[in-house]
């Protein structure tokens, strides 16, 4: 399949956030793209940068317009969607993705499971942990699951994606320059490797008071080989990624039916 990446720099203008995703998914399905994947948090700046602050006019709620909207986009253009956002829900705040098939439905849904809480992540003042643990969606084109951002650092997100099926596994972050970023490539090509597993991670780029976001989006294979890698420009790129070599892959590695559960805590 064809997955677009929309390696974003995002204001605090919501609306021009949403129109500018709208842009983005339309050129993606005019480039024949299967999928667009966007950034964490893609309608607002990064406010968990602050601790505790009034971020109301950013929350959106299940039924809010511009998730219609981006539900009405995937049909109008036939394309699927996985928009990241702030949703709240039953009275709790999530960062929360979305998957969105080429007819216009959620299919599926994924908070954010471990939240961080440190100098310019202060997300346990904004977000709730997710109470469903983590989620794999079947799709025309295979099985995908979703990991968001920090989730990534726990091996245990995408072993336990790739145990449900998962041949390709998308993640929204935000990731900036002060991080490790070779370090962050291999942490998502082992994991890859070891898994047989597709990975995605689409960030956000640009500078937000006095964050500076890193771009460098990164598609892997199953194999843990890079097959496209951005720099911190503002870009929209579409990678083929072939999912039912991951489980090919998965099955003839055997890394899966070799483990020894019995001797891990």
């Amino acid at each position: 399949m064809k997955v677009a990446l929309a390696q974003m720099k995002i204001t605090a203008d919501i609306k021009a956030n949403y129109h500018n995703s709208i842009h983005l998914l339309e050129t993606a399905a005019s480039h024949k793209a299967d999928l667009i994947v966007f950034p964490e948090i893609q309608l607002s700046p990064f406010f968990p940068k602050y601790p505790k602050k009034d971020v109301s006019q950013y929350v959106l709620k299940p039924n809010n317009a511009y998730i219609h909207g981006f539900c009405q986009a995937c049909r109008d253009n036939g394309i699927y969607a996985s928009p990241n956002l702030y949703i709240e829900e039953n009275g709790k705040r999530y960062d929360m993705s979305l998957l969105i098939d080429d007819a216009g439905s959620i299919i599926g849904t994924q908070k954010m499971v471990h939240i961080s809480q440190s100098e310019h992540f202060y997300e346990q003042d904004y977000y709730s942990t997710s109470e469903d643990g983590f989620a794999v969606f079947d799709t025309k084109f295979g099985k995908i699951g979703i990991v968001v951002c920090f989730d990534r650092h726990y091996t245990e997100s995408i072993r336990t994606e790739t145990l449900r099926g998962a041949e390709l596994i998308l993640i929204p972050t935000a990731n900036t320059t002060i991080e490790p970023s070779e370090m962050f490539q291999w942490e998502i090509k082992v994991q890859a490797f070891q898994n047989s597993v597709n990975i995605v991670m689409c960030n956000r780029t640009g500078t937000e008071g006095e964050m500076m976001f890193a771009g460098e989006y990164i598609v892997c294979d199953y194999n843990g080989q890079t097959i496209s890698f951005a720099g911190r420009d503002e870009i929209l790129l579409i990678a083929d990624v072939d999912l039912h070599g991951a489980s090919k892959t998965r099955k003839a590695k055997q890394y899966m039916s070799l483990r020894r559960i019995e001797l891990y805590e």
